[in-house]
């Protein structure tokens, strides 16, 4: 049985977190990274968001051009390489840190579509 690593939370903390669907129209290596590529995600709004995600090592961008998966959306710009990073994807890695999957779509839901 594989034990809870964090505390547990309310609802109402889990609710203040946006979780989207977007589609990844872009995705380009970071020069000089070797962790981390640089992704352009639709969530239907008027410009694509910058995202970048440190899964280079499990990802070619050609893997993820098209593909719908789920982002936090509401966690605050970071900057990355002087950039903002304005989401987070979405991905489950096993107990040794050793493989991770994003959490693509098994269904064709548009962009922007609310994850709960």
């Amino acid at each position: 049985m594989i034990k809870l690593a964090m505390d547990q939370i309310k609802y109402d903390d889990f609710a203040k977190v946006e979780f989207l669907v977007g589609q990844i129209k872009e995705a380009t290596e970071v020069e000089g990274s070797e962790k981390l590529l640089r992704l352009q995600v639709d969530f239907g709004e008027e410009k694509l968001r910058n995202v970048f995600s440190g899964i280079k090592q499990w990802y070619s961008p050609a893997d993820l051009i098209g593909k719908k998966t789920v982002f936090v959306t509401n966690i605050k710009p970071r900057k990355i390489t002087g950039e903002e990073s304005e989401a987070m994807i979405f991905a489950a890695e096993d107990e040794k840190n050793e493989n991770i999957s994003a959490l693509f779509l098994d269904k064709d839901l548009p962009v922007g579509s609310k994850v709960f």
